[in-house]
Formats: structure tokens, sequence, C-alpha cells
């Protein structure tokens, strides 16, 4: 049987079809205003009584959307709707991040000051050095825009994490240039400026040289940050404790700190988002008080000893069994019925299209109000699933109209929209799931570089990943020869006669 949804001031003729359908008899119809709350904690019926009724779900289900002032914000979210704590970095890390910068930006614009400063103390006094120093100008500029593109591909990257120490390569870059800077422009001010040096080509061919020395620590910045850490040398075991969900990764040769930060930023997009195991509700039996003491020690024994073992003799390991057992059994019934609305849903909506083509109406609907025409007809059943699959918490009702909305709008099918549902995702997806502060336990310093046999925690509010960290061991391969004659099969052309 068909359902159909009637959004506030869509057309007139879509009414008189709802009323003609709402005269049938036999049918189990609900109406669901829009002021109703569908995906609060109380559906209107507790879970005894939704356990309770039959399987008979296939039947009608009519949406009225009222044309009274009213509209879906009315609506209790799903669970509670947690904005994420935008975590900034602190003030000395944006410190020196900028002093980073400045002290970049300062190292490229020193090799033109190099040859600037001397035409404007000294302009007419200088010897002219013509073609040579013509070619090193455009020489100079191009190397100064190359080094200036390749550092903002490297270095201008705003700050992402808050590390509890210094990156030991980090530090020693900048110190490196500091100091080269230092020494380039002491010599400058003792050799160039102090006794007012003439020869304009010497000094250009400085700027030169400092522009190509700016070049190697660029090149020794790319070796230490980015390609040290491309050859594997260990394996890291990532362990949540919460569910034992685990993964592997190689690393090359990297501190704790920055090791911790690589697997931070896997597990945000690879591990699963954490669903807890639903509370299990035991049934108190006439067996689960009664215990029996056997000993170990035999009948005759005339002392009680700590062998003596209590052993339980209910069946809570049956109970459970049972009990795991029906929760996936109404995991699967409460799918069915997800996939089966929503298919409903979007093939009552398609049909709802076709006819006012058919009628030449102007299509007016927009792919929103597509979404909140035909969201209460699949409200309690999702609502419903995600509770029993404990994802109540990550998705709102505002998320769920948006992907509906975007699933509309680009004509996707009633599986594409299920899919976020059915299989969740790493924990990336959901802005509902906030990124906590993370802390590192480790009993060595976060500096000192990984080894084999090392364990170090992350530790969240709600979540802990032990790291264990293993080395790769060191492969051999060795190379036999096998001769072509040896495994070849001779095949005889004559035929078998009988002796």
């Amino acid at each position: 049987m068909d359902t159909e949804s009637n959004h506030s001031g869509y057309s007139h003729h879509s009414r008189g079809r709802q009323q003609r359908e709402r005269r049938h008899d036999g049918q189990k119809s609900v109406n669901v205003t829009v002021g109703q709350p569908l995906l609060g904690e109380d559906s209107g019926r507790g879970e005894e009584d939704e356990e309770g009724q039959d399987d008979r779900w296939g039947e009608t289900t009519t949406a009225v959307t009222s044309e009274r002032s009213a509209s879906f914000e009315d609506l209790a979210p799903v669970g509670t709707s947690r904005i994420p704590d935008t975590v900034k970095p602190n003030t000395w890390i944006m410190i020196g991040f900028y002093l980073s910068c400045a002290l970049g930006l300062f190292a490229i614009l020193t090799p033109p000051a190099f040859i600037v400063l001397p035409q404007v103390f000294w302009g007419s006094q200088l010897e002219p050095c013509g073609v040579v120093c013509e070619g090193l100008y455009i020489s100079l500029a191009f190397k100064l825009l190359l080094l200036f593109l390749a550092s903002w591909a490297v270095f201008l990257r705003p700050p992402r994490c808050d590390l509890p120490r210094l990156v030991e390569f980090h530090a020693l870059l900048i110190v490196l240039l500091f100091f080269f800077l230092s020494s380039y422009w002491l010599f400058y001010g003792v050799r160039v400026l102090g006794p007012q040096e003439k020869n304009l080509l010497g000094v250009v061919e400085y700027a030169v040289s400092l522009v190509d020395a700016l070049i190697f620590i660029h090149y020794l910045a790319l070796i230490l940050l980015e390609l040290r850490q491309l050859q594997p040398f260990f394996y890291l075991k990532v362990m949540r404790s919460s569910d034992g969900e685990m993964r592997f990764y190689s690393l090359g040769t990297l501190s704790i700190q920055r090791a911790a930060l690589f697997v931070l930023e896997n597990y945000y997009k690879d591990f699963p988002v954490f669903r807890p195991d639903p509370p299990v509700v035991r049934k108190r039996t006439r067996h689960n008080n009664h215990h029996q003491v056997y000993s170990v020690d035999g009948p005759n024994s005339s002392t009680v000893s700590q062998s003596q073992t209590l052993i339980s003799t209910s069946t809570n390991y049956k109970e459970r069994y049972y009990e795991e057992a029906e929760h996936a059994r109404k995991v699967r019934r409460r799918k069915a019925r997800l996939v089966m609305s929503v298919h409903d849903a979007f093939s009552q909506l398609k049909r709802l299209v076709q006819q006012d083509e058919e009628w030449k109406l102007p299509n007016t609907l927009h792919p929103r109000e597509a979404a909140q025409s035909i969201f209460p007809l699949i409200a309690q059943s999702l609502q419903r699933y995600l509770r029993s699959t404990q994802q109540a918490h990550l998705h709102s009702m505002e998320e769920i109209i948006q992907h509906l909305t975007l699933c509309l709008t680009h004509r996707m099918s009633p599986q594409a929209f299920l899919e976020q549902y059915l299989h969740p995702g790493p924990p990336v997806q959901y802005p509902s799931n906030p990124y906590g502060v993370w802390t590192l336990v480790s009993e060595e310093s976060v500096t000192s570089p990984l080894r084999s046999d090392l364990t170090f925690c992350l530790q969240c509010s709600d979540t802990q990943l032990l790291v264990t960290v293993c080395g790769i061991p060191f492969l051999k391969l060795s190379e036999t020869f096998i001769s072509p004659n040896s495994h070849r099969l001779i095949v005889s052309s004559k035929p078998e006669t009988n002796l």
C-alpha cells in the first residue's frame, strides 16, 4: 500500500489524494503532525510495547504535515547534539610560529638588501660590472623566487598540534638559520659597510653565495623533517582499550611525541567510531543465589584449605548468549524496518514528482522542503535503529535532514542515504564527536627516538590508545639457481605396445 506525504502548501490535488487514501478500511494509519516529537527519548510507546507488537509493520504510514505556522525545528533532536570543542594552539605556539615566519622572511630579504645598501649609501662611487652583474641579478631573482615557493610549500603551515616538547629538528634548523644569518650580516658589516667596498661585483657574488647557502639549508630541512621518516624501521600496534579495536602502522625513525601525533592523525580516519556495547538486562532467576562449595582435597579432609573453590551453579553464560541473540534479532528487525521505510519514502516522493510532471505543474518544491516532507516517514524507524545500535549520540535531527537534502539534490538512491547509518564510519565523519585533548603517557622522555619494545599510551576523556613499538626485523634474501633442465618432463611420442 502506498503512502502519501504532503508538504505545507505544496498543491491542492495532493491533499485531496491523501483524503481518498485515508478512507480505505482495514489500514493502519499513523498521522504524524509537524509539532509531534519524533526523535525524543520517548517515542510515544516504550520499548516494551514495541517488543510486544507483531511484525506486521509493513502497513501504510501516512505523514500529514499541517498548514499552520509550524516548523520541523519543534522536533526533539536525536540524543544530545554536542558541539565540538574548538581546540586552538596556545599563545606560545603561535608566537613561535610567527617568529619562524619572520625569520624566514628576513632570510629571503637579506640578499636583496646586501645589493641595495651599497647603491643607496655610495651609488655613484661603485665600480660598474656590466653584463656580469645583470646575469647574476637574474640568477638571484629566480633563486629567491624558487626558495620562497619551496619554503611556502614545506614550512608555511599553521600549527595543527600542540606537542608537550619542542620538535628537536625544528629547533635545530631555526637556531642554525639564525646563526647563519648573523654570521653573514656580521661579515657584511665588517668587510662591506665598514670599509665602504666599491666593488659591486664582489657584493653581488656575496649575495648569491648567501642564496645558495639558504637553498642548502632548505634541502637539509627537507631531509630531516620529511624524508627521514619515510623509510620504515618500526611498526606500531595501536589498540583501543574500550573495545580492543587494533590497527598496525609502519613508521620511520621519529621521536615518541611525533609518533603519537602520527597515531592520532590516523586514528581519526582509520578506526571505526566507538559504540558502547548495549546494556545487558539480566533477568533474576532462582539459581542466581545458589552456590555450592567443593573441596579439592577430598571428602575426608579434616581442615578447610585455601584450595576450596566457590563454583556458581547458575547459567549466566546461557542467559547472556540468549540476550545477545535477542538483541541481534532486534537490530535486524529494526534495520529491515528502516530500509523499507526509506525505500517507501523515496518511492512516494518520486511518484509525486512524476505526477506533477504529467499534470504540468510548476516544480516549486525545494530539496530541503522535500526532505522535510518525507522525514517524518523515516524518523521513528531511524531513531529506534540508532538507539539499538548505540549511534543516537552521533546524529542530530538537523544533520539527518541535511544528509537527506544532499541525497535528494544529487538524486541518490535510498541505499546511499542509508549507508551512513548502517555502516558507521571513522570519528572524523561525525561533527558531534568532539576532538578532545589527548595526554601522552610515557615512561621515557617524549623527545627520545622510537625503539623496539617501547610502549606508551594516549589518553582522552573517554578513549585510551595503547601503542606498542616493534622493530622491523633484518631481512636477508638468498638466491638459489635452478637449472632449466632439472625439472623438464620428457614425453615419448611412441605408442605403447602390448608385450
